[in-house]
């Protein structure tokens, strides 16, 4: 049996989640997943559409919201209860966080960022992405269950035909004082609604070369587009563009269809956040900017003239 960690923010499920599932999905039929929050009920059924069996379900009445330490107690329980060949999660940084939480209660080595997973006796073989990705490493893993995250994107999260909804098996975690002493208590501000980064299809970002008040052409291509805007991290060091814009190893790390990188060099950790496009299309007055070399299609030209030209183009052709 493969135990998963699935999050969920406020009752609504990770997507990303998905993806260790069907890595899980992979590596045994036996599923299974732990949800942490009496808010996760309501989506621990869909779960059994991804494959999995029975969906167990953390409830105290003092989580309210993410409480790391608290997760990490709760799918350690599970994980001694149930002696799973393997625990997984996606790793994302709560995702990595919450098995940090688990690999240390468990006393069990912890693989982070795995690509692909081979179990074996006491030993399991891993590949997982080093240096932002820029080396892959394979490793062996000497534990008798082995506890790891997968890299995002690196399994594609598909339903299985034919699959009904997941058993919701809940449960009261052992939890300590110290388990609840870091958590989210208030949340202040919040999104402005559409697309999230993460998650969007198309993604036009944009670095030191689109000039801190030339976002705008970029804000109307990505509205038009039905995309998401991003930024490099130059730009919200800068303070043009707030963090939770940023693409790269320490900001979102995106897969969308369409990539357009406006004003951006493609330096390592950039690239790190962007490579997993499938399309990308780069904006640059150097033909010799390192982004280049990772682009599908490229555009010699300054940002702010190409981009409203780009823009007025797109316009024209959606009528």
């Amino acid at each position: 049996m493969i135990l998963v960690y699935v999050d969920h923010d406020r009752g609504v499920l990770d997507e990303f989640s998905l993806q260790a599932v069907a890595a899980a999905r992979g590596l045994d039929s036996d599923v299974q997943a732990v949800m942490v929050g009496a808010d996760a009920v309501t989506a621990a059924a869909r779960l059994g559409e991804f494959g999995v069996t029975t969906t167990h379900v953390a409830v105290d009445p003092r989580i309210a919201d993410y409480t790391p330490a608290a997760s990490g107690r709760a799918l350690a329980q599970m994980a001694r209860q149930h002696s799973p060949a393997a625990v997984l999660a996606v790793g994302s940084p709560r995702g990595n966080e919450v098995l940090a939480h688990a690999s240390a209660i468990l006393d069990e080595p912890f693989a982070a960022d795995c690509t692909a997973i081979a179990l074996g006796d006491g030993v399991s073989t891993v590949t997982r992405n080093r240096w932002a990705g820029n080396v892959l490493e394979d490793a062996r893993v000497h534990a008798p269950m082995l506890i790891a995250s997968t890299a995002l994107h690196a399994f594609a999260a598909e339903p299985v035909t034919g699959s009904g909804p997941a058993a919701v098996v809940e449960f009261t975690p052992e939890l300590t004082d110290a388990d609840l002493a870091v958590r989210v208590v208030d949340r202040v501000g919040g999104g402005g609604g559409g697309v999230s980064l993460a998650e969007a299809k198309v993604v036009v970002s944009g670095g030191r070369g689109v000039g801190e008040g030339g976002f705008g052409p970029l804000e109307e291509l990505a509205a038009l587009l039905g995309g998401a805007v991003g930024c490099s991290r130059v730009v919200t060091s800068a303070g043009w563009r707030p963090h939770a814009e940023q693409v790269g190893q320490t900001g979102t790390k995106v897969a969308p269809d369409l990539y357009i990188a406006v004003g951006i060099s493609g330096a390592t950790q950039h690239i790190a956040g962007c490579k997993n496009a499938k399309t990308m299309i780069a904006i640059n007055t150097d033909p010799e900017a390192t982004i280049m070399s990772f682009a599908d299609y490229a555009v010699i030209g300054d940002a702010a003239t190409v981009m409203p030209a780009l823009v007025e183009a797109v316009r024209a052709a959606k009528g």
